[in-house]
């Protein structure tokens, strides 16, 4: 998500102060009568001080994205990753500081041309104390604002004109080994646990339709008051994008998890998000049999594919249920043009 340039209330006073100094020396050169011209120095230097500052503000408060206007997914990503209450009371700052520059404007501004030269100078040096105030009380919202910048700007760009698959379950399952053989994307790909820090995306076209395929970090089966932000992520994915998830079990046990704790894992998901499904028993090549594939393939009800990272024979499969199982969604297009990601303010 991409976030307005956040500057320092110092950035802020000096840029401004800068300009009304240049556009003082203007009106200093200028023909005007002298006992006019030393009001409009001091009008102009707070007129240009207050523009500088309402431009920046405004910039800040038209540029970041209005919480409600989002796609939930989104909501609930800025919420787990920086805290929506924040972020709104952080945004609510600026707006109302860009409310009290310009009346400081207005009413500076119409004291000094109602005034005399020598008493402009003491009226613009009180305006200017003024502002000083107001940019340095919000110092602690423009930080945290600068700081929602910088975890923000990854944030995963959902194309919510396509059928979106999530791919789910334990860590190290092959989550990340799927996408990759599925779709375009190269994912970061290892031999331990979490390492999917991140939603990774992928995409493909199959019949004229797109396809977006998104890997999860791993999750583990324990309350949500116990997921770090990672596996909350995970579940903002599960909850929003997925139209079809494909739930991925390692018979073999090798990513160091049980199968009876990822069949709770899987009947949790199942249970709770009612999403068509899709059920990958990966790494069949460890096996020395396929006895505990077929114990726990009784119990589920969903299609059902053995996989393994050597064999790629299924792929294709996949893909076709895929687009068989995607026949019954139309694309949420009334989101589409929002990820810019915002309507601009009146």
């Amino acid at each position: 998500m991409k976030l307005p340039h956040i500057p320092t209330p110092d950035e802020i006073i000096d840029k401004a102060f800068n300009r009304a100094s240049k556009a003082a020396s203007k009106v200093r050169s200028s023909k005007l009568h002298p006992r006019v011209k030393g009001k409009r120095i001091e009008e102009v230097r707070v007129d240009t001080a207050c523009d500088i500052i309402t431009s920046t503000f405004n910039g800040i408060v038209v540029g970041t994205p209005i919480i409600e206007e989002l796609p939930e997914f989104y909501q609930d990503y800025i919420d787990i990753v920086v805290g929506v209450d924040q972020y709104k009371h952080s945004l609510g700052a600026v707006f109302w500081a860009l409310g009290v520059i310009k009346q400081i404007q207005s009413q500076y501004t119409s004291r000094i041309r109602k005034s005399d030269s020598l008493s402009a100078i003491p009226i613009r040096k009180e305006a200017y104390g003024r502002i000083v105030s107001i940019v340095k009380r919000i110092e602690d919202e423009l930080d945290f604002l600068d700081f929602c910048k910088r975890e923000l700007k990854n944030m995963p760009n959902i194309n919510f004109d396509a059928i979106r698959v999530v791919i789910a379950g334990f860590p190290n399952v092959g989550k990340s080994t799927l996408l990759n053989n599925i779709t375009d994307a190269s994912p970061k790909v290892a031999n331990y646990p979490f390492t999917t820090q991140g939603l990774q995306i992928g995409n493909y076209e199959l019949g004229y339709k797109k396809y977006q395929i998104i890997d999860t970090p791993g999750l583990l089966d324990r309350s949500i008051n116990d997921m770090n932000e990672i596996e909350l992520n995970a579940i903002a994915a599960l909850e929003h994008l997925g139209n079809i998830i494909i739930y991925i079990f390692d018979p073999s046990e090798t990513s160091g998890f049980l199968m009876k704790n990822q069949y709770l894992l899987y009947a949790e998901i199942k249970k709770v998000f009612e999403t068509q499904m899709i059920c990958l028993f990966n790494k069949t090549d460890l096996l020395e049999d396929d006895s505990v594939i077929e114990e726990y393939s009784q119990k589920i009800d969903d299609p059902i594919f053995k996989t393994s990272i050597n064999d790629l024979s299924n792929i294709s499969d996949i893909k076709n249920l895929i687009e068989e199982l995607g026949e019954s969604f139309t694309p949420e297009d009334k989101y589409t043009e929002q990820y810019a990601l915002r309507h601009p303010r009146k």
